[in-house]
């Protein structure tokens, strides 16, 4: 596994993050687990080979800890090939004036400032590393193109997340940096369980939604990091086909 490529998965403790962690691993990558909590990225790595992963925990929206996790991959694998930046909070529910402001600064800081500050410490290990180049794959959602009610916060975050891909792509053209975003609608994890049961729509109802394996956001993610570096996905969006996001309501 030596001269395996490396990846950084964000948010690896549970939901996508851990779906997408152990599907890098099964085509071949090392994968370095970035998380909250120790016992959930130990969770993930459970029954995977040994010396594939590098469980590291670390608060994403914290400029130490992120410089902390860069320096130990690449001190443990000596490069960087892939960030894949999943983590993320849904943040406060409800109207504009509802909203507390620390409340709305936590989620972006987690969802902005935390997907830029691995950007950041990516771009740097990726241009300077030899060979150079590599590619991060941020996770945008479907609120990045139209909100939920009640969502201001995390649907904020989400449209930033496609500035912030749009400008890494721009800005990693020189260095062989690729970046792509996918747009993921109601994937089934943890995370997302009420809105099987239950979701608030633009008309004010009430309905279920339709969900779909995770495991196929992995697959996703498999064919966008398994492409040449001179070739990209810019924007994939993946989602139940039947949810309530292309027409009206």
């Amino acid at each position: 596994m030596t001269n395996s490529p490396v990846a950084v998965v964000t948010g690896a403790g549970s939901g996508l993050g851990r779906v997408i962690a152990r599907a890098l691993v099964a085509d071949g990558h090392r994968v370095a687990l970035a998380g909250r909590r120790a016992d959930a990225l130990t969770g993930t790595a459970e029954g995977l080979p040994a010396g594939v992963t590098l469980a590291v925990p670390t608060d994403v929206g914290d400029p130490a800890s992120v410089a902390a996790l860069f320096d130990r991959v690449s001190g443990a694998w000596g490069r960087v090939d892939l960030l894949v930046n999943n983590a993320g909070v849904f943040g406060p529910a409800g109207t504009p004036d509802e909203i507390d402001v620390a409340d709305w600064l936590a989620c972006l800081n987690t969802n902005v400032t935390g997907a830029f500050l691995c950007a950041r410490a990516a771009f740097g290990v990726m241009r300077a590393q030899d060979p150079p180049g590599g590619r991060i794959i941020n996770n945008g959602s479907v609120s990045a193109h139209a909100p939920r009610p009640g969502s201001i916060a995390y649907t904020t975050s989400k449209h930033a997340m496609t500035g912030l891909t749009k400008s890494l792509s721009l800005d990693g053209r020189p260095f062989g940096i690729a970046c792509g975003q996918i747009d993921i609608g109601n994937a089934a994890t943890d995370m997302t369980a009420g809105i099987a049961t239950g979701a608030r729509q633009a008309d004010g109802a009430v309905r279920p939604e339709p969900t779909f394996d995770a495991e196929h956001v992995a697959d996703a993610v498999r064919y966008m990091a398994g492409l040449p570096l001179d070739t990209n996905v810019q924007f994939l969006t993946i989602t139940a086909t039947t949810m309530p996001f292309i027409g009206r309501g």
